[in-house]
């Protein structure tokens, strides 16, 4: 983690803390790759499928392991050096058969816990939790890419697992996350929020979309806003950004300034969506509000989009 980071908005959101040294110098070095695969310093995180796999350790978690305790686990997958730890130790990732998930099931040292659920129970320190974050991304990366989207040919992981080959058409691939705009439109001191059917009940949150192709950040937060529920916007505010490692996505929280209120709701995207005051949202993050209605969690950067609008109101866009 640089020093600036600690002064950015996003390093108080859920996975965006990540101490490591990405070493991206050092990926092609087969040598240091060998050795540190080797060395009794270097930590191992493991995953069932896209699960953590977590120690039980004094009464909490932890998630690294050694290579002898990594070795214990059948049918590894892929390996990924994720970077070097401030005290020179090597971290690496490491993929399993999610059926790994069941075998250990039961045990008594180590359980595997899914990583939404590990940020929302705080069960690892936050530094670990970007690391597991860049970790599960970046495996999920490899199972959805072993082969060539340029001729279909098998793909083989090099560069310490921070590219893919072809051995047919000589093409090379690298992992990609996918921008998410995430965004509050804001009116004076009101806010528009939107629920999904999957969320949890009498949950609401700032709407969100994909960047598409040719797009400004700008542009799709107005695009968005306006398309789930019809309400045009002018400026738009950078806020701060989160990785969000399901599978592999980067938030991009913004505030706009609405422009007019009336309502058209999406039905395919949303099935609700309103305004709602600066008390409202000030209830709501504290989970008084009278209705019973909810915000999203501080691992979530909509939770922190909410917190600005709960203190700054409509200043929080120009």
């Amino acid at each position: 983690m640089t020093v600036h980071s600690l002064f950015d908005r996003s390093a108080a959101i859920g996975f965006c803390v990540n101490p490591l040294d990405r070493v991206s110098d050092r990926r092609e070095d087969a040598d240091f790759i060998a050795r540190s695969l080797e060395d009794p310093a270097s930590r191992f995180f493991a995953f069932a499928g896209d699960v953590p796999v977590l120690r039980k350790h004094g009464g909490g978690y932890e998630a690294a392991f050694t290579r002898a305790d990594i070795e214990t686990f059948r049918d590894g997958r892929q390996t990924v050096l994720l970077g070097l730890q401030p005290d020179g130790g090597a971290v690496f990732a490491r993929s399993f058969d999610k059926a790994l998930a069941e075998e250990i099931a039961g045990r008594e040292d180590i359980e595997a816990i899914d990583l939404r659920s590990t940020a929302q129970r705080g069960l690892v320190p936050d530094e670990v939790l970007g690391e597991l974050s860049c970790a599960k991304e970046t495996l999920d990366w490899h199972n959805r890419h072993r082969f060539c989207a340029n001729c279909g040919h098998a793909t083989e992981a090099v560069s310490g697992g921070w590219r893919r080959d072809c051995g047919q058409c000589g093409a090379q691939h690298f992992p990609r996350v996918d921008p998410v705009v995430i965004m509050l439109a804001v009116d004076g001191d009101r806010c528009l929020m939107g629920r999904q059917a999957r969320f949890p009940e009498k949950m609401y949150s700032a709407l969100a979309g994909f960047l598409e192709p040719g797009e400004t950040v700008e542009d799709a937060v107005r695009r968005e806003i306006r398309e789930e529920a019809g309400i045009a916007c002018s400026h738009v505010r950078y806020f701060a950004s989160q990785p969000w490692p399901f599978p592999s996505s980067l938030m991009v929280g913004c505030f706009a300034r609405a422009i007019g209120d009336g309502i058209t709701i999406d039905m395919k995207e949303l099935e609700d969506a309103r305004w709602f005051t600066r008390a409202e949202v000030v209830q709501m993050l504290a989970e008084t509000h009278p209705a019973g209605l909810l915000a999203p969690k501080p691992v979530a950067i909509a939770h922190h989009l909410l917190k600005e609008f709960a203190e700054k109101g409509g200043e929080v866009v120009p």
